[in-house]
């Protein structure tokens, strides 16, 4: 794996790839909980991560290609976890920035943003910062 711009080149990472499927959502929940407990952060922004997690997911496993692969990648970076969701996506359309969902994230974990791959996998992204006030990064 590269190395995000602006980030340092050594970093943990945790990568879980499950079935893209509703039922092992709760895996991803847990191994959020775990990483962001790691960082020493509070339980209400524990909480906040595994729900945008899990919608993140929720927005992805609508479009997803049927009996795909969900990979999220997990970043810690100093005080900040950044989490990656991608699927493969049967239209390869980038999730809408003006929905409620959206707004859900962006709340939730701060900072959110999506690419499309040439191959039509979606990915969004989720940046927390432990202690951070909401709406700010």
């Amino acid at each position: 794996m590269s190395p995000i711009a602006g980030e340092p080149a050594t970093q943990d990472f945790v990568e879980v790839r499950l079935p893209a499927a509703g039922a092992y959502l709760s895996v991803l929940r847990t191994a959020t909980a775990g990483l962001a407990a790691r960082l020493d952060f509070t339980l209400d922004e524990i909480e906040d991560l595994r729900i945008a997690v899990d919608e993140a997911c929720a927005i992805l496993l609508q479009q997803a290609v049927p009996g795909s692969v969900l990979s999220c990648v997990f970043r810690l970076v100093g005080d900040a976890l950044r989490v990656t969701v991608s699927a493969p996506t049967t239209d390869g359309r980038a999730p809408e920035q003006d929905t409620f969902a959206w707004t859900v994230l962006s709340a939730l974990a701060g900072e959110v943003d999506s690419s499309v791959e040439e191959d039509r996998t979606v990915s969004i992204s989720l940046y927390k910062k432990r202690g951070a006030v909401p709406g700010q990064l």
